[in-house]
């Protein structure tokens, strides 16, 4: 073939290839035309809404959270403006350069800033809940990649005042603890919605629609507690359970006219502004959600219903022997005896088990007993709402074994919390009508309105004339010849009884081991302002209660009188005997 036919080849191959290749890219240009035809016109507004869907975010506005306030109004727990820190990990330029910036500020340690940090997410949380001082700190390092969101921080401006009982609430500002959770349905309000259309990390793209659903702010709580009473029955009884090496320590302070707490402190307890470096058990209130057997101070319900039956008097004349043998158990007071010879005031006076347990057994019939228990409160709910309360342990008759009805007469085989027992005393003091225990006197809206609770209705227990005659009685256990002086108050006449019970230890499986030392009194005496329960449970420095609780009793009841203005009351103290014959 001639060189001339081959370059005919040659080009007629060009040629070929050349339409080959027109034709591909025709058909590709086809193809990206159609495709082009079918989004624009076909498909875009499908398109559209898939796009604007994958833009959309909706972010929760929350809730101005309800203040928790005294009974002054000063706020004990409250809500302020703050930042969450957020993270575009792909934008972060020197990962360890700004771990190091970053950590002194946010007081979190570096090596965690950093772990935060490293990735490729878009959207990561770095701090929550954090000031907007400390936000502002932040902004001004113009760090790439660090975003905040405005979001609202609880704060508590007395730390560990009232810990147990006001608690606290979670990192997404819902309660977890105390009424911070008992009454999360008030404090909480509604949160509110924002939508927007947002970026890959988050951020709002200007210029596009934006909608809100305004938050609705939660209710303010108004409790009946007082700070300053409130404070200085912490401080005695944290000194007190320190001093005695005690497991724990309850203080309640009752107005038994209207059965509010105007105090209840437990020790140990929490700083709320960093609950979780305390232990579980140190946030409780272990004022309602520990149960113990009270002791002698349970004795006062055994004389109110021998006092209200009739079966005996202040004066009723009582032979005490050294030991009373009951079926099944042999029956001893705290400290041994010959043969004393009592008045019934004089066996409340003494607290003699043996002389109480000869008054129990002149009752009619021992149901009778558990009658008047049920009508003091015992073991029935407080109506306080705290999570994790105790109705304490109160069988039926029809349970009893036979030292029963004999150990529930001077106060163990039946266990209450403090506030219960309390409330015992508070009846007495109410010339025999027992308040509802209220804790809230009031609430308060988003206007700022002051709503009260409504008045509650007591119920009548005993007789007045059984209260007044239970009442002078007390007082003896205060007098020179009671096991309490250390409880007396100058200027006022103060009426009530110690306990010092052996304690149920349930980690040997309910047997009795050490004590649980307790005072409780009232004062004035003749009209009472105020009651005052002081529990130490277990403590190895001593266990009386006279000895531990009785000075507890005395610091916060005189500040307590002070504090509510009761004017010093005399008058004359009804001298009852203690003895009879020789």
């Amino acid at each position: 073939m001639s060189s001339n036919d081959l370059f005919l080849l040659h080009q007629k191959q060009s040629r070929r290839r050349l339409g080959i290749a027109t034709l591909a890219l025709f058909a590709v240009f086809v193809l990206y035309a159609s495709q082009l035809v079918k989004i624009q016109a076909v498909q875009a507004d499908e398109l559209a809404q898939t796009g604007f869907a994958k833009r959309q975010r909706e972010v929760t506005v929350p809730a101005m959270r309800g203040a928790i306030t005294d009974v002054n109004g000063i706020a004990l727990a409250t809500t302020v403006p703050a930042f969450n820190l957020t993270i575009d990990q792909t934008r972060i330029i020197n990962r360890k350069a700004t771990a190091k910036q970053l950590a002194p500020i946010l007081k979190i340690d570096q090596k965690l800033v950093l772990e935060r940090l490293s990735g490729n997410q878009k959207f990561v949380y770095l701090a929550r809940g954090v000031t907007p001082q400390t936000w502002d700190r932040v902004s001004r390092l113009k760090l790439g990649g660090i975003y905040s969101e405005r979001t609202t921080r609880r704060v508590y401006p007395y730390a560990d005042l009232a810990g147990n009982v006001i608690g606290f609430v979670g990192t997404d500002g819902h309660g977890l603890a105390g009424l911070e959770a008992g009454l999360e349905s008030v404090l909480a309000g509604k949160d509110g919605l924002m939508r927007y259309e947002g970026g890959a990390a988050g951020r709002r793209i200007p210029a596009t629609d934006f909608r809100t659903e305004a938050a609705i702010a939660g209710t303010g709580v108004r409790l009946s507690i007082d700070r300053d009473l409130q404070y200085v029955a912490q401080n005695a009884l944290a000194k007190k359970v320190k001093e005695a090496n005690a497991d724990w320590g309850s203080v309640v302070v009752l107005e038994p006219a209207t059965g509010r707490l105007l105090a209840l402190a437990s020790v140990p307890t929490v700083d709320l502004n960093s609950p979780l470096q305390s232990s579980i058990t140190d946030r409780k209130n272990r004022a309602v959600t520990d149960m113990f057997e009270p002791g002698s101070t349970g004795k006062l319900i055994t004389f109110a219903a021998a006092l209200e039956e009739k079966v005996i008097t202040p004066n009723s004349k009582i032979k005490v022997p050294p030991r009373l043998p009951r079926p099944s158990k042999v029956f001893n007071d705290h400290t041994p005896h010959g043969h004393l010879r009592l008045t019934a005031n004089g066996v409340l006076a003494k607290s003699s088990n043996i002389g109480t347990i000869l008054i129990a057994e002149k009752l009619a019939n021992p149901t009778i007993l558990h009658d008047y228990f049920v009508k003091f409160g015992i073991g029935q709910n407080t109506g306080l709402g705290f999570p994790g309360e105790t109705n304490g342990i109160l069988r039926t008759p029809s349970k009893w074994s036979n030292t029963t009805f004999p150990t529930m007469a001077f106060g163990q085989g039946y266990s209450t919390n403090a506030v219960q027992i309390a409330s015992v005393f508070a009846t007495i003091a109410n010339n025999g009508v027992r308040m509802p225990i209220s804790l809230v006197d009031g609430y308060v809206g988003v206007d700022g309105i002051y709503q009260p609770t409504a008045a509650k209705t007591g119920i009548e227990v005993v007789s007045a004339q059984t209260a007044k005659d239970l009442r002078e009685m007390l007082e003896s256990v205060v007098g020179p010849d009671g096991t309490a002086p250390s409880a007396r108050i100058s200027g006022y006449r103060v009426a009530g009884k110690t306990g010092t019970a052996q304690r149920s230890d349930q980690s040997c499986g309910g047997c009795y081991q050490g004590f649980t030392a307790s005072f409780i009194g009232m004062a004035p005496a003749n009209n009472p302002s105020i009651v005052v329960a002081v529990i130490i449970d277990n403590p190895r420095n001593g266990h009386y209660g006279g000895v531990l609780a009785g000075p507890v009793f005395k610091e916060v009841t005189n500040f307590a009188l002070q504090k509510l203005k009761v004017m010093p009351q005399g008058g004359k103290v009804e001298k009852i005997p203690a003895t009879w014959g020789r």
